[in-house]
């Protein structure tokens, strides 16, 4: 890559890296007078709980602009991508490691939150429960957990954060300082070993596919397992105690 297409790259992610903070700070629009009322007179929120519905589409939305602006500057810089060397991965190995990178992380963070337990850390994240809470009364939110959390995220802190990163240092320092920040923006101290984890088996699966394709499908399949794992939690523990009851009545 020459030297003018090196800077145009980091410069793209520079700038995809800003759009990122100010979605991320978009919220504090909302603490200005007026400016919630006035947007929730375009979803029609009328209720009680209009507050949390606020949050949620503004969520939404203000991800999916940031979604649709950064694949816009991407789309102008065709080396944006040529983060490695080498040959990437065919688009279905890419879509297997996903799916299996999405175990991986299960088996990681259960690694992980056993070390927490033993360290006396209590179990339990108020950021799920937080976004379950939300999703709840505004399933609009569940298109931010699942879809467009997860590719922004992966573009920021795998493709941004630890692609930029890569391309001077070894996985591993790359690969360590891309899920620390990945877990410090998360804003759940106790829990960082898990968010960590998380960021460095993310990171592993792009830097095995040359894909970020491939994160992205883990990190998607993760959201939403545990959205749908926690928003139903209930009616599991129900199903898992009938179903052990019929094992106990089998001939």
């Amino acid at each position: 890559m020459s030297q003018s297409n090196k800077f145009k790259t980091q410069a793209t992610a520079f700038y995809i890296l800003l759009l990122y903070i100010a979605c991320q700070l978009s919220g504090l629009l909302l603490l200005i007078p007026g400016v919630g009322d006035l947007f929730l007179q375009f979803i029609d929120a009328d209720t009680k709980e209009s507050g949390i519905i606020l949050v949620a589409w503004w969520s939404t939305i203000t991800m999916a602009i940031t979604f649709i602006v950064s694949f816009i500057l991407i789309s102008k810089n065709k080396n944006f991508w040529n983060v490695f060397k080498g040959e990437k991965a065919s688009i279905g190995e890419s879509i297997g490691w996903g799916i299996l990178g999405f175990f991986l992380v299960l088996v990681g963070q259960s690694i992980a939150a056993n070390i927490e337990m033993a360290l006396g850390i209590p179990m339990g994240s108020e950021n799920t429960e937080t976004i379950v809470l939300i999703t709840e009364i505004a399933p609009i939110m569940m298109v931010t957990t699942v879809l467009f959390a997860p590719i922004l995220e992966e573009l920021i802190f795998r493709r941004v954060v630890f692609g930029s990163i890569i391309q001077t240092q070894n996985f591993w320092l790359a690969g360590i300082i891309s899920a620390i920040v990945f877990a410090a923006i998360h804003l759940e101290f106790t829990h960082l070993l898990i968010y960590a984890v998380s960021g460095l088996i993310f990171a592993f699966l792009y830097y095995k596919t040359k894909r970020l394709l491939t994160s992205i499908i883990a990190h998607m399949l993760l959201n939403g397992f545990v959205s749908i794992t926690q928003l139903f939690i209930d009616d599991i523990e129900r199903i898992m105690k009938e179903m052990q009851m019929i094992l106990i009545f089998l001939p």
